[in-house]
């Protein structure tokens, strides 16, 4: 192992080339923990993208598992998602087996941030519309979760990294006072850069909030055996909360 990487190797599966999501996890991640980043470029943000794109993750997986890799992470809820909860599980057991290391997805990373925080049922945020927001209420259902929304903001895939976060604060709060008897808030997605209001409206809701970048970063440190809190981005981070 490379020294700047004495605490351990994770590589990451980018689901797109956007900015944003990868430098603020590695500024979140503890020193010692090295990143490899890899991409799947998916730009248009249709389902019948995130299903073509599928056949390429595995060669992916495959190169970072040969260069050394403790952890694999494959990001991007859709793709992962689209096959379901069991689907998904039958299908990452079949790498580890293959590849010989532990790889997660972000749905089974969101999936245990949210049993860490004793979440049963939740609000959820998405910046998708239509029809896949019932496939990614459902992936919960499976996984024993009760989704009580799955809310999307409309706009457009290539400009999600634009949103004000001030407008995603708006509408995560007018989901959520929708369902005052959540117990978290969830936001899909990485693509918008919305860290700055997650302790807001864990302050303002009274509820913990799954955001993918904190999320991402706690289970990599606990994969790791690293208990490295980074307040400022919700609970269950700032506590690394055992899980």
């Amino acid at each position: 192992m490379a020294f700047t990487s004495w605490r351990g190797l994770v590589g990451c599966i980018k689901p797109t080339m956007r900015p944003g999501g990868l430098e603020e996890l590695i500024r979140m991640l503890p020193e010692g923990i090295g990143v490899i980043p890899l991409f799947l470029e998916i730009s248009e943000g249709t389902t019948a993208e995130f299903k073509r794109v599928f056949t390429y993750v595995e060669p992916l997986v495959a190169k970072l598992a040969g260069q050394g890799c403790d952890i694999i992470h494959a990001e991007g809820a859709p793709p992962f998602m689209l096959l379901g909860y069991k689907g998904e599980a039958r299908l990452l057991a079949e790498w580890e087996k293959k590849y010989g290391k532990p790889v997660f997805t972000s749905g089974t990373n969101h999936v245990r941030a949210l049993r860490a925080l004793g979440v049963k049922r939740f609000v959820g945020a998405t910046y998708f519309t239509g029809k896949i927001n019932e496939i990614f209420a459902k992936y919960f259902a499976d996984a024993g979760f009760e989704a009580l929304g799955m809310e999307g903001l409309s706009t457009p895939f290539e400009n999600v990294g634009q949103l004000s976060s001030h407008e995603v604060y708006a509408h995560v709060k007018a989901s959520y006072l929708r369902h005052p008897n959540a117990q978290a808030i969830y936001l899909l997605g990485s693509g918008w850069r919305v860290l700055p209001i997650i302790d807001m409206l864990e302050q303002d809701l009274g509820v913990p909030v799954v955001h993918p970048v904190p999320a991402r970063c706690w289970e990599i440190q606990r994969r790791l055996s690293v208990r490295q809190p980074v307040p400022g981005f919700g609970r269950l981070l700032a506590e690394m909360i055992a899980g």
